[in-house]
């Protein structure tokens, strides 16, 4: 179907939905789908009715200009103007095309990160807390929550593993493509030679499920409680405040000990539980559907190598899109925009080509 065809079965469908919640109102088992269904659409039927408008009057300044008695300085303004409109035109076709695109249902969603240090030992441990600070600033120049939910420090200031939960407008369609490891390239601050070490860590944003979306059967949980442990070693507390709790169809293990209380400490684990399981979900469904994509912005998987930090250089290399910046420092104090976006829009731009 072209463009014309499935923007006319949008606008029908937006016309049968206004009918029928104007007929059955709320009385109908359907009212609460329909009506965001038919929010939904209103955008999409807004930007289309603004298209034929555009051609309607890109067609009115053709008609101007190509009629023999129009004076020469009508047509001249009739000429540009139909320059005008075409570029409009282009434009406008583009908006509709990206309103066209199956929406992720969890773009709008909360996400929770997990950044781990991978290869390199204790370098890789500095590097994972750098990680964990630029996103973190990213959040706040967004205007998002960002809240640490663990952070296992080491003894000279990196971390072994961190989550956070990060709340706002759009977090999850933003920070979706940041799954997968990220390479630094340095030369670390215990190393005498001046040599530069590769290392590096691993990146997870999941996006926050409610129980409405996954639920958990209380018979499918091994819940351990244990005493919380500090850095090094060192108990912090007194009490069994640590939960760990295992989801035994999957073997997916979650624990959580940064809060003094197990009752918090069981809630925000029982969040990060739900969050995997819905990833794991997605992840399947996307599998299924990305086998007969001609393209995408990675594979989403964990061990695929993302992004290189390459200090020497001061540069950050995306290898999914071939888009390198020299300009590390600001991307690790948070100026992460730039990047962002660049992903959106290849994933974007390879969604439109399985359109066509």
């Amino acid at each position: 179907m072209d463009l014309h065809g499935k923007l006319d079965r949008v606008v029908s469908r937006h016309e049968e939905l206004a009918a029928l919640l104007a007929e059955e109102g709320a009385a109908s088992p359907d009212f609460v789908a329909r009506s965001r269904e038919y929010a939904e659409l209103a955008g999409i039927v807004e930007a289309v009715r603004t298209l034929r408008k555009t051609e309607v009057d890109l067609a009115e300044a053709h008609a101007i200009a190509a009629d023999p008695t129009t004076d020469a300085e009508m047509r001249e303004l009739a000429e540009g103007e139909a320059r005008a409109l075409k570029e409009r035109l282009v434009a406008l076709e583009h908006e509709v095309r990206l309103l066209l695109l199956p929406r992720d249902e969890a773009d709008d969603k909360n996400a929770i990160l997990e950044v781990r240090a991978g290869t390199g030992g204790e370098e890789a441990a500095l590097f994972a807390a750098d990680l964990f600070r630029m996103y973190q600033r990213f959040a706040e120049s967004r205007g998002w929550r960002f809240e640490t939910m663990s952070f296992s420090e080491t003894g000279i200031g990196g971390c072994k593993e961190a989550s956070a939960l990060i709340s706002g407008r759009g977090v999850f369609a933003a920070l979706k493509f940041e799954s997968g490891v990220h390479r630094v390239q340095r030369v670390p601050v215990t190393e005498s030679s001046g040599r530069i070490h590769t290392s590096a860590a691993t990146v997870a944003v999941l996006p926050e499920a409610e129980e409405v979306d996954i639920r958990i059967d209380d018979k499918d949980l091994r819940i351990d409680t244990f005493r919380s442990q500090g850095a090094g070693g060192q108990h912090v507390n007194t009490t069994d405040s640590a939960v760990r709790i295992t989801h035994l169809p999957t073997g997916i293990v979650v624990s959580q000990q940064d809060e003094k209380s197990q009752h918090k400490n069981r809630a925000k684990a029982m969040k990060v539980l739900r969050a995997r399981l819905y990833d794991m979900e997605r992840s399947k469904a996307e599998a299924e559907r990305s086998a007969s994509r001609r393209s995408q912005v990675g594979s989403g998987d964990r061990s695929e190598r993302i992004r290189t930090y390459n200090f020497p250089q001061g540069r950050v290399t995306d290898h999914r899109i071939n888009l390198t910046l020299h300009k590390l420092d600001r991307v690790l104090e948070g100026e992460l925009g730039e990047v962002v976006d660049a992903l959106v829009a290849e994933d974007q731009a390879a969604r439109l080509a399985e359109m066509d």
